[in-house]
């Protein structure tokens, strides 16, 4: 979108202001009051010709307090360094080349920081200044981020710490001290250096999933999955680890449409569910799967998968950041990051995953799933 530039097609000039909150929408295709983020106009004179609802709220200036106003009047901002931003960048003296100012930080009166771009439009390329178009967007969203990222680095860095360190002991104590130790002794070592091996396996690939679901990169092959199989062989595994198999109720309704998903990941995300029931649950761990309808338009059934327990459950006002990074349903352990991950396949695959409260009173986690199949056969 070109603010201000009398060479676009249908495009009028902004006019100076006459009470109108924001110039004429014309100018811009859309009502400048519409745009997400804080959109400034100055004239070639230097007066605020638009000043949008979003700069409004982000500045806390009135837009008719800013309308007519000097540009550096109406909108005082500072570089970090504490510089006047409008007298060091001197958008109208300034080199006549120039066409624009990439996005900074910089602060507004008393401190508070905005991410700040300026475009400058000219008639000519080298010609005078006939708009300044100013970009303003609230950095509290990147903040966030930034934070959210911080977290990450700091749990994924606390949690390798562990088995490394593991790892580390037990390595040089065979090294350096072999011979001393009786052959169980060395079995039950290298037994421990090859859990922590694999925890430390775990948490990369945790880290990795997080980072292609960020990035919108997850990518899913699909295949065809028996859905009912998958979960017999993860309560096959933990009866073979110990657990009670009458602890288990797997409950299969009876004609399921054929799913197509990848198996790797939906096996990764019934491990995550199926283990939290275990751990953190108590009772009988049911797992219902059934033929429901699809979270997909253009689709008539889906796969419904309902990993309940008897345990005592997750708190009503705990439910809504259960799937964000870092939630922990307890204190025994854990990165906090599974049911993030559980969150963000079940979407790549079109699906959806919801929590609640069991009929036993425990926690009940329910994840659909789209038929799907792979585009080489739709």
């Amino acid at each position: 979108m070109s603010v201000g530039a009398s060479s676009a097609p249908g495009a009028r000039r902004v006019p100076r202001p006459s009470g109108s909150r924001s110039g004429d929408p014309a100018e811009f295709g859309v009502d400048p009051d519409d745009l997400p983020d804080g959109l400034v106009v100055a004239d070639e004179h230097g007066h605020v010709i638009c000043f949008n609802a979003a700069a409004e709220r982000i500045t806390a200036v009135r837009a008719d307090d800013a309308l007519g106003q000097r540009l550096e009047k109406a909108l005082p901002l500072e570089d970090l360094e504490g510089r006047r931003w409008w007298q060091l960048t001197d958008p109208y003296g300034g080199l006549a080349i120039r066409r624009r100012q990439p996005e900074r930080n910089l602060l507004l009166p008393g401190g508070r920081e905005v991410l700040v771009s300026v475009r400058y439009v000219r008639a000519e390329p080298t010609g005078p200044v006939r708009r300044v178009v100013v970009s303003l967007r609230d950095t509290e969203a990147r903040r966030r981020t930034e934070r959210s990222h911080a977290e990450l680095i700091a749990t994924v860095a606390h949690e390798l710490r562990s088995p490394l360190t593991s790892v580390k002991g037990f390595t040089a104590t065979l090294l350096a001290k072999w011979e001393r130790f009786t052959d169980d002794q060395k079995r039950l070592m290298l037994e421990t250096v090859d859990a922590d091996a694999d925890r430390v396996t775990r948490l990369i690939a945790e880290l990795l999933d997080i980072s292609r679901i960020d990035s919108g990169r997850l990518e899913v092959r699909r295949q065809p999955v028996d859905i009912g199989a998958a979960v017999g062989r993860h309560i096959q595994a933990y009866v073979a680890a110990g657990q009670v198999a009458d602890r288990f109720l797997l409950r299969v309704e009876q004609p399921l449409p054929d799913l197509w998903a990848d198996p790797d990941k939906i096996d990764q995300v019934l491990s995550n569910l199926i283990e939290n029931a275990v751990r953190h649950g108590d009772g009988t761990v049911t797992i219902d799967i059934t033929a429901t309808a699809s979270p997909r338009e253009g689709e008539d059934t889906g796969t419904s998968i309902t990993v309940s327990d008897e345990g005592p459950g997750i708190p009503e006002e705990s439910m809504n950041r259960v799937f964000t990074r870092f939630w922990r349903g307890s204190k025994r352990g854990g990165t906090g990051l599974g049911l993030y991950i559980v969150k963000g396949i079940v979407e790549a695959h079109g699906g959806a995953i919801e929590v609640g409260r069991a009929p036993g009173g425990g926690a009940q986690f329910r994840f659909t799933l789209p038929v799907a199949a792979p585009a080489y056969l739709t």
